[in-house]
């Protein structure tokens, strides 16, 4: 457990040996009470540290080992999954996982990037990183679902596209460019959860959708605040700096027009918690797709067109358009 604590978590790693040691015996009257204390008590000093965290404790928090994965919330959020493999050209990717599964009574296709757990299972699953094979799984399963109107729920977790050599051999980037280009004029929903960490082309690769969900420790952003640094500053020590200037916090995002909605965690974040966790990533879910189901195909297109439109004009003054020739000034030279 100890070496799973990130360093903002060391105060309460006492309490929680504590915690785990009663756990383990036979239940009574007495061991209850003090399990609940001792549970309040860690409680209220993680409130107290998670409510002052800077922005890069939060990258901190959104790269923890225990944050809850894709296939975990399929398994706490949908019923019968069935996974799809392959992208009928080269191979299966397990970075990213793609299957038809039952939310809320109705049938939709989930998407997702996969880490592992543990180094066996990381290693199979590239910690993450996606190849090209893994954005044309994820294609083709959506057309898929297109092609018999069912939803569909991308969860980003990545740190970033895989940039090895037989990525790049297999045309990761045009992989990427064309997933952006046909998840764009998907005729059906389509809702994106950022859970943990959304990075670069790699998250936007299967990140393009009607309404844009974003867990409230989790971080989404062009480039990784130590790439950034490395670039910037060419000291990827500066990285905190980065973290405060590249503005990849939920609550910025959203302020910026890039995420729609901030989902809250329990307290201490996602991984002290996936049960609540994954309790209030289903309401926000279950609202989007709501609402979504409700507009006509066409509307949405035209929303989804504006929404990205739109990113990255904030602050932009356009000049007006020249309607005259008279209202053009003469240039002196």
């Amino acid at each position: 457990m100890g070496s799973e604590l990130l360093d903002l978590e060391k105060p309460f790693e006492g309490l929680l040996k504590s915690i785990e040691s009663l756990e383990g015996k036979r239940s009574n009257r007495k061991v209850n009470e003090e399990l609940k204390a001792l549970r309040a008590e860690l409680a209220t000093k993680r409130a107290e540290v998670f409510s002052s965290l800077t922005p890069w404790q939060r990258v901190e928090v959104a790269r923890h080992p225990q944050r809850p994965r894709t296939l975990e919330y399929v398994e706490r959020l949908f019923s019968d999954f069935t996974e799809i493999h392959g992208d009928r050209r080269f191979g299966d990717d397990a970075a990213i996982v793609a299957g038809f599964a039952v939310f809320n009574g109705d049938p939709i296709l989930v998407v997702g990037h996969q880490k592992g757990r543990g180094t066996k299972d990381n290693i199979r699953r590239n910690f993450g990183y996606a190849r090209p094979e893994g954005y044309r799984k994820a294609l083709r399963a959506m057309k898929l679902a297109e092609k018999f109107g069912q939803p569909i729920v991308v969860f980003i977790d990545t740190p970033a596209a895989y940039p090895g050599v037989e990525s790049e051999e297999r045309g990761v980037a045009e992989a990427i460019a064309t997933n952006l280009k046909e998840m764009a004029m998907l005729s059906v929903p389509v809702v994106v959860i950022v859970t943990g960490e959304g990075g670069s082309g790699g998250a936007l690769g299967i990140a393009i959708g009607d309404i844009i969900l974003m867990q409230e420790f989790g971080m989404y952003s062009v480039i990784p605040p130590e790439g950034c640094a490395a670039i910037l500053w060419r000291d990827s020590e500066m990285k905190r700096e980065a973290t405060e200037a590249l503005k990849i916090q939920a609550k910025d995002l959203q302020e910026l027009g890039v995420v729609d909605l901030v989902i809250g965690e329990p307290i201490g974040g996602a991984h002290a918690d996936p049960e609540e966790a994954a309790v209030l990533i289903g309401k926000a879910l279950r609202e989007s797709l709501e609402e979504l189901v409700g507009i006509s195909s066409s509307d949405r297109l035209e929303k989804r067109y504006q929404k990205f439109r739109a990113m990255g004009r904030a602050g932009i003054q356009e000049t007006p358009p020249v309607t005259d020739e008279s209202d053009i000034e003469p240039t002196i030279s």
